[in-house]
């Protein structure tokens, strides 16, 4: 099959930087669609019908044409962060053609001199920028896309407040244009200049002597989050998380979410894990809120309610973690219908009668059960002694695949 729409990169020196094929669709084309910014780069011999962006965004006055000959016109590679990447998912691959100019990314690099596979590439074009806090560490190089002129003072103000105010940001505006300008300054530094809408932030990451050191692997500080006393303690996490074993693309449901400790560090592990926090009181759902952004996973959805009603309707989870709610009727059960075949469910147990429920649920469905015990050195007088905390019971279970 021809492809019937090509979607055509194009970097801010215009019609003249793009190649012979992406002129030739273009002349070819009967429409084309884009930002009205895209579209003013357009010489008069493009006679295609120019069609902006409708406002909300929406795809389907493009998606109706199909079968004639559309062009897309958007910002440098489409399909990085782009309108490509959301008519990939819409067309098959046979009927989208896609043409990329250099990305931001890929001029930013240039400028900077940072080898592009050593970068972190983000974006806070509609999305919070409190993402931004999961990838702060002494040393990282960080390409941000910014929304508009205002993000680079945001993004500046939370690099202070995130401890990294001796942190170098180089904006650049207009990059590849005749417009193109260097702003470079340290976020402690930073005064609210005028910055086009249009830039990218390179952040050459360093921290404060006594800024904690927060890692991407599961078992961060108790002091990471604010909590209330319900919070999975920090050996007791690793190992939660250890047997939770987080993939790329997998989604975790946090049943009894306390302080969000679980779906947060399950995040974190990777970009595009995924959980939902599902807790019943209003203290601790603030509390989720407010961790979530602090460590850099703002996507965490919140689901407020008990267990198990407020899991009707839910997306079906690849892994569970129940950590309150195993004595409540039907959470079990309810949880356990939902999980994916081949999905993992952790249970932790503290008290007698919710043990007991991890051993009920053991004799009838299987499983592993671990008992923790962790105690730590603490002063006693003028020696030290341990101090043990409360066991803790684990039940694992991994759901049959033919189940």
């Amino acid at each position: 099959m021809t492809p019937w729409l090509t979607v055509v990169g194009i970097g801010e020196d215009g019609f003249k930087g793009l190649g012979k094929n992406a002129r030739h669709a273009l002349l070819r084309a009967s429409k084309i669609f884009g930002g009205q910014r895209h579209l003013d780069l357009l010489p008069t011999c493009i006679a295609g019908e120019r069609q902006p962006w409708p406002s909300p965004f929406s795809l389907d006055a493009l998606l109706a044409l199909r079968g004639e000959p559309v062009c897309v016109l958007a910002s440098g590679d489409p399909m990085f962060y782009g309108v490509g990447a959301s008519l990939a998912r819409q067309l098959p691959a046979a009927e989208l053609l896609t043409l990329p100019a250099p990305s931001s990314c890929s001029l930013a690099a240039a400028r900077m001199g940072w080898p592009l596979q050593d970068v972190v590439t983000l974006s806070v074009v509609a999305r919070p920028i409190a993402a931004l806090n999961a990838h702060l560490c002494s040393g990282a190089r960080l390409l941000v896309l910014s929304n508009d002129g205002g993000s680079p003072g945001a993004i500046a103000k939370l690099l202070r407040e995130r401890g990294f105010g001796p942190s170098r940001l180089t904006v650049l505006e207009h990059l590849g244009g005749p417009a193109e300008r260097r702003i470079d300054a340290v976020a402690s530094d930073w005064n609210d200049l005028p910055i086009a809408d249009l830039n990218l932030i390179a952040i050459d990451c360093l921290a404060e002597p006594n800024t904690p050191r927060l890692s991407r692997l599961a078992g961060l500080p108790d002091a990471a989050f604010e909590h209330d006393g319900q919070l999975t303690k920090r050996d007791v996490r690793a190992i939660t998380l250890a047997r939770l074993s987080p993939v790329p693309g997998e989604l975790l449901w946090d049943v009894g979410a306390g302080s969000g400790s679980i779906g947060i560090e399950w995040m974190r592990t990777h970009p595009s894990c995924r959980a939902l926090a599902i807790e019943a009181d209003e203290g601790r759902q603030t509390l989720i809120e407010r961790n979530r952004d602090t460590l850099g996973v703002p996507g965490l959805q919140l689901i407020r309610g008990s267990a198990p009603q407020a899991l009707a309707g839910l997306e079906r989870p690849d892994a569970i973690f129940i950590g309150g709610g195993v004595t409540r009727d039907g959470v079990f059960d309810t949880c356990w219908a939902a999980l994916k075949p081949g999905g993992r469910l952790i249970a932790n147990a503290v008290t007698l009668q919710s043990e007991m429920a991890l051993m009920t649920w053991r004799e009838r469905h299987g499983g592993e059960l671990t008992r923790v015990h962790i105690a730590q050195a603490q002063p006693l007088g003028s020696f030290d002694t341990w101090r043990q905390a409360l066991p803790i019971t684990l039940l694992e279970l991994t759901k049959r695949l033919d189940a």
